[in-house]
């Protein structure tokens, strides 16, 4: 197990727009999918009344950022037109940002276009699922931005990567890959950058487990890590239940996690999320 003072003394400040947000104490960020397919199908929404619901709920039950999605990125998704994703995406960003000012709002694309009007519509940060793979001005439209930027391991894309994901060492790769994409985003300038595993993408149940069990190995990079197991495959389908059933094992996952010294949990059920967070914090403060 980690030191209790790695997650204690995990000091890193993130700039959203002129606001100073500390990440030394784990905070949470709610999922809001605009999808049709989402492999969640509680968490599937369709209008901009129902954001505006559900952003309240997450920000009431204690999120510190709002991330949202508008092309789905389950194994196997459908692929969707840059127009599509922006108009699902761009009245929810609006709409949230003129209801809820407060709220912090990141953006789950792999689009620069999508990335850039999302900001300029009210957004705070970018959450690349793909790395800047799959978009070539991803990077330079972040450094541009100058936004916080989640970098995300993933092989592929969306309707391959889980065909035949294939590691000699799936921990040790992971932080070959960060170290490759890092050089390259520090060089264009991108300053606040916090770091994604991709837990389920590109990953067999036997990956994600061993990512998980050396997530410790992230630390040479001294920047926060985001963790994403919410409802995934890898609870339900390794203990033979369904996403509706897997919010026990994901709290089971986000406490090791947290042991681990996670910075944010990505998770479709904030209140839980928040008061795992309260307790493990409890347990380290003995």
């Amino acid at each position: 197990m980690m030191a209790k003072d790695t997650f204690l003394n995990r000091k890193v400040t993130l700039n959203l727009k002129g606001e100073l947000l500390d990440l030394s104490r784990p905070c949470v960020m709610g999922i809001l999918n605009l999808t049709p397919d989402s492999f969640y199908s509680n968490s599937r929404i369709s209008s901009v009344d129902r954001a505006l619901e559900r952003v309240e709920t997450c920000l009431n039950e204690g999120a510190a950022f709002i991330d949202i999605g508008a092309y789905s990125s389950r194994p196997g998704a459908d692929d969707v037109s840059t127009e599509e994703e922006l108009n699902r995406m761009i009245p929810v960003v609006e709409a949230i940002s003129k209801t809820f000012p407060e709220a912090r709002l990141s953006i789950d694309t792999f689009r620069a276009k999508v990335a850039r009007e999302s900001i300029e519509a009210g957004a705070h940060l970018i959450n690349d699922i793909s790395g800047g793979e799959l978009d070539a001005e991803m990077f330079e439209t972040v450094a541009a931005l100058q936004v916080p930027y989640i970098l995300m391991h993933m092989k592929g894309n969306p309707q391959n990567m889980q065909e035949h994901p294939v590691y000699k060492n799936v921990s040790l790769d992971v932080v070959d890959y960060f170290e490759q994409k890092l050089s390259v985003l520090k060089k264009l300038g991108v300053k606040d950058i916090i770091l994604d595993p991709g837990f389920g993408f590109a990953k067999t149940i036997a990956h994600n487990y061993e990512l998980l069990n050396h997530l410790q190995n992230l630390d040479i990079f001294a920047l926060p890590v985001l963790a994403g197991f919410s409802r995934k495959s890898m609870i339900y389908k390794f203990l033979g239940t369904s996403p509706q059933e897997a919010l026990n094992g994901t709290t089971v996952l986000n406490t090791l996690a947290l042991q681990k010294g996670v910075s944010i949990l990505r998770v479709h059920d904030v209140k839980a999320a928040a008061e795992c967070i309260a307790l493990v914090e409890k347990v380290h403060e003995q």
